[in-house]
């Protein structure tokens, strides 16, 4: 179906992209095959490869051969790809081109010429299949990240390509949301199709793949059967810089308390959206303490970013009642004490340099300490590099390197190890666990239970705007958090599947 013979790839002119070498791979029709490996070992330019993107639209220096159906794939028009290769991409706002989300399912069929009564029946079966109708005829701009990510899954199934491609498709997901997408990537392979997925998220793939390729440093390094992947122990896939295989193996500690604390206290935190009749966040009677870091976990809409938002004084309308200690802060003083790392940090970068970036942040800037944040996350090599022209995790530790170096005493990080291998994750748990012992309060919006584990000292859990439950994360409570992740992110069902 798919065959690698000897394949090398140079980007051109863009050091932060790792190479392909002398790659020999072989993927059979209908196989599931994982791709995974630290990140920049070369797991996306595979899938670039495959799905046309380069040398089409990422050039360089490329050799050897790639064969699809037995016929050279390099000589096809990108057009002829897109109807063998379907995709979808770690961040699914960056395939669409529709606002409305039954547009958005029509899009590609009609871009290959298909006959509207044709498309009509492909569509309907699409959402009878992935079990769409609540998200038809609605704006694309108002779905959660996982009903996005439902949506980009639609637009590649009504092509009924015969082999698709993903690229970290769970970074984004909540726990409920990566159940929905391996009940999907299921339905693919009991249709035949040949799936390619590159992922750091091993857990919820673990009764799917046929085949693991892990890579390094742009070679396959080794090629494992299911089976065998299955039966690796935990520490060779540390070893391997890999994440776990089942959540129930994600050892968590307890974090030690200190003797006196300060604490923040919400009185009152309230926020209606325009136009709806229910309130977004409803919270109250709320002690936080302060050096601490605070895990929010729930499902998505149930109030997390929103929280987040408001308290920081971002949402004009909120109604708030806030203490740190005896002294009241209002959302204008709130917003100079918050630094917010968002989900998509493609919103909040904006100089030439990811060096610039850095020191942009900084009430003083010094170069000497914005290159050892740098260092300390692995990107220093990237300094004068547009923070664009990066990979997206290597965006989100720019994106962490510069709430690292502000001054401000309240630091939200929104999923901030979304499409970070495990390496990376710890290294930002790290930087996390120094800034809460300088004094920062830290709060943690996170479906990463390997991030809490690592890191985290109290649990807030939101649910529909309320809060739920507020803890320590004591030796009672560790089971607690772990069996909200465990019994959740399979839809209740237990890890196997069944």
């Amino acid at each position: 179906m798919i065959q690698f013979n000897n394949v090398n790839f140079a980007y051109q002119g863009e050091a932060t992209k790792q190479n392909l070498k002398k790659v020999d791979l072989s993927i059979n029709e209908g196989e599931l095959v994982l791709l995974c490996g630290a990140s920049g070992c070369g797991k996306t330019t595979i899938v670039r490869l495959i799905n046309g993107l380069v040398p089409n639209f990422y050039p360089g220096e490329l050799s050897g051969q790639i064969l699809i159906n037995q016929d050279s794939h390099f000589e096809r028009s990108l057009q002829q790809t897109s109807k063998i290769v379907g995709t979808v991409f770690q961040n699914p706002r960056s395939q669409f081109f529709s606002t409305n989300t039954t547009s958005e399912l029509v899009f590609g069929c009609e871009n290959q010429g298909i006959d509207p009564i044709e498309i009509e029946a492909r569509v309907q079966q699409a959402v009878i299949d992935l079990k769409l109708a609540p998200l038809m005829n609605r704006d694309i701009f108002k779905l959660s990240g996982g009903e996005k990510q439902k949506i980009a899954c639609g637009t590649v199934s009504v092509t009924e390509n015969p082999i698709y491609v993903l690229d970290e498709p769970s970074s984004n997901l909540d726990v409920t949301a990566i159940n929905d997408l391996r009940l999907q990537l299921k339905f693919w392979k009991a249709q035949g199709r040949t799936i390619v997925i590159a992922e750091h998220r091993l857990y919820y793939l673990k009764d799917l793949i046929d085949r693991v390729i892990y890579l390094k440093d742009g070679q396959i390094e080794q090629e494992y059967t299911a089976e065998a992947f299955k039966n690796l122990p935990a520490r060779k896939l540390q070893t391997l810089g890999l994440r776990p295989l089942s959540l129930k193996n994600i050892q968590m500690t307890i974090k030690a308390s200190k003797v006196k604390q300060d604490f923040i206290s919400i009185k009152a935190l309230n926020f209606s959206y325009p136009k709806s009749k229910k309130n977004a966040l409803n919270i109250h009677d709320l002690l936080i303490p302060k050096a601490s870091v605070t895990a929010i976990i729930g499902h998505n809409g149930a109030g997390k970013t929103t929280f987040a938002r408001c308290f920081c004084g971002l949402e004009k309308h909120s109604n708030s009642e806030i203490f740190d200690e005896k002294l009241q802060i209002n959302a204008k003083q709130r917003l100079k004490k918050s630094y917010l790392v968002m989900q998509d940090v493609n919103h909040q970068l904006f100089t030439e340099s990811v060096l610039d970036e850095v020191l942009l942040s900084m009430n003083q800037p010094d170069e000497s300490q914005a290159l050892q944040l740098l260092e300390k996350l692995g990107i220093a090599d990237f300094a004068d590099l547009h923070p664009l022209a990066l990979s997206g995790g290597q965006k989100q530790r720019v994106a962490i390197a510069s709430a690292l170096a502000s001054d401000c005493d309240y630091l939200f990080f929104d999923e901030p190890t979304s499409g970070l291998d495990l390496k990376h994750m710890q290294e930002v748990a790290e930087c996390i666990q120094q800034l809460s012992e300088l004094g920062k309060t830290i709060f943690l919006i996170t479906h990463d239970l390997e991030l809490i584990s690592n890191c985290s000292s109290h649990v807030l859990k939101l649910n529909q705007g309320g809060n739920v439950e507020f803890y320590s994360l004591t030796k009672e409570n560790l089971e607690k958090t772990k069996s909200f992740f465990i019994s959740n992110h399979d839809g209740g069902i237990n890890e196997s599947g069944k």
